[in-house]
């Protein structure tokens, strides 16, 4: 990004708003339709956006049990059912809604002069795409993962497709935001993206309360010491870590019980093998939770562990370090950057069941360092990951994203003029495509 750009008051393209931005924001989930990181993630930015003073619009999709319009948290959401709604092929459901916010944001822009799209993930992508066209304003888009990432390669036509639609998405982004360096990277390598198109932007965390305790909510917890981890039941989430640390644990006698809360489509499988290796007394799969449940599981927890496979970022750390639980993540992604292994968490090799248990019994058996070790976290994410500090970063990229398009548009229109009198050359030409 040019930052010389945004100090260019003599261009007079300055927004006469001071600033004060009308965003459309498009999302397929947001709260409280909330399936994975990515809901919470927009809400918490949204919110904050518009405590800023930005005009905050919010697009995605809406179910019968929601109104399409409501104002939440000073931030306007409109939920859109998609065009073929009751499609069960979720790639149909998926460009039927994509339609839905195309149709609703060209009638809003009647009355709203949008200065600037968000779009976060492909999954909005074709509307985005086709919004910068129509009302010819800027397109940052946040990148939260990728399904190379997430798969660890494309191996089949459905990875193929998705993987096709974010490279478009980011190809005719005007700027794009990462969480964490190891993302930036991950975009350079696999979409060959330029260093400069790229700013990162950490995801943040919501200041968590406990009011409920753990064994008031789960009577089968009581008077139980337990290790808590949470996150959409998937593959990637490394909860087959989880499991083989359990079984090595059981063969061993060692006083281990892991809690575990999400949903997600290998939930049924892992409590079918928790059954069929009789490790009901190690390990709990509770299934979907509140926010309120999670708190009290994260508060009542002597730990907790994020084995992820793949993480870009893992706000669900930041969730459990907030309220200063020694954590234990998986030295990959995002994560690393956010723990100092022995400083502020604990670092496990990726997919190693025998790690794991190595820093389980580090915690266990030292817990003055345990203590440490949770405070220190603690401290770290209250000072680094507030969404208030998030939204005022975003609101500063978004100012040069539309600075650089108003500039943009100057020099064509100047470079039009040009050609109109017949002087128009070769280089003027590639002046104006850049």
């Amino acid at each position: 990004m040019n930052k010389i750009i945004s100090h260019q008051d003599n261009l007079n393209l300055k927004p006469s708003n001071q600033w004060k931005l009308k965003i459309l924001m498009l999302s397929w989930e947001y709260p409280p339709n909330i399936v994975g990181g990515l809901s919470r993630h927009v809400y918490g930015l949204s919110v904050q956006l518009a405590e800023l003073g930005h005009d905050v619009h919010v697009l995605t999709a809406g179910n019968r049990d929601l109104p399409s319009f409501e104002r939440m948290d000073g931030v306007t959401v409109h939920r859109l059912k998609p065009v073929n709604e009751q499609d069960e092929n979720f790639l149909s459901w998926i460009g039927g809604l994509n339609l839905a916010m195309a149709f609703k944001a060209e009638k809003l822009f009647e009355e709203i002069k949008f200065d600037i799209i968000h779009a976060h993930d492909w999954l909005v992508g074709a509307a985005s795409i086709t919004l910068r066209e129509l009302l010819d304003i800027p397109l940052l888009t946040t990148i939260h993962a990728t399904e190379h990432g997430r798969n660890n390669g494309i191996h089949s036509e459905m990875q193929q497709f998705i993987d096709k639609k974010e490279k478009q998405l980011i190809s005719e982004s005007d700027q794009l935001i990462v969480c964490s360096e190891y993302m930036k990277d991950e975009l350079i390598s696999i979409f060959k993206v330029r260093d400069e198109k790229i700013v990162i932007i950490s995801n943040g965390f919501e200041h968590l309360t406990t009011e409920l305790s753990a064994r008031e909510i789960f009577p089968e917890l009581t008077q139980k010491k337990y290790i808590f981890s949470i996150g959409r039941i998937v593959k990637e989430k490394g909860f087959d870590t989880i499991l083989e640390a359990a079984a090595i644990a059981k063969e061993k006698e060692l006083a281990c019980f892991f809690v575990i809360a999400g949903k997600g489509p290998m939930l049924e499988k892992y409590r079918s093998q928790i059954i069929k290796q009789k490790l009901e007394s190690h390990v709990l799969f509770v299934g979907y939770i509140s926010d309120e449940q999670r708190n009290a599981l994260i508060e009542g927890s002597e730990m907790a562990v994020i084995p992820s496979l793949y993480e870009p970022f893992g706000i669900v750390a930041l969730e459990t370090m907030i309220l200063g639980k020694p954590t234990i993540v998986s030295n990959t992604g995002g994560m690393k950057g956010i723990v100092k292994h022995l400083q502020t968490g604990l670092l496990m090799v990726p997919g190693n069941p025998e790690s794991l248990l190595e820093q389980i019994e580090f915690l266990i058996e030292n817990p003055q360092k345990a203590d440490e070790i949770g405070k220190k976290g603690r401290q770290i994410v209250k000072s680094l990951y507030g969404w208030n500090r998030i939204a005022s970063e975003t609101s500063r990229v978004m100012e040069d994203t539309l600075l650089n398009h108003r500039m943009n548009r100057t020099v064509q229109k100047e470079h039009q003029k040009i050609c109109e009198k017949g002087v128009c050359d070769d280089k003027s030409n590639r002046i104006a495509k850049k």
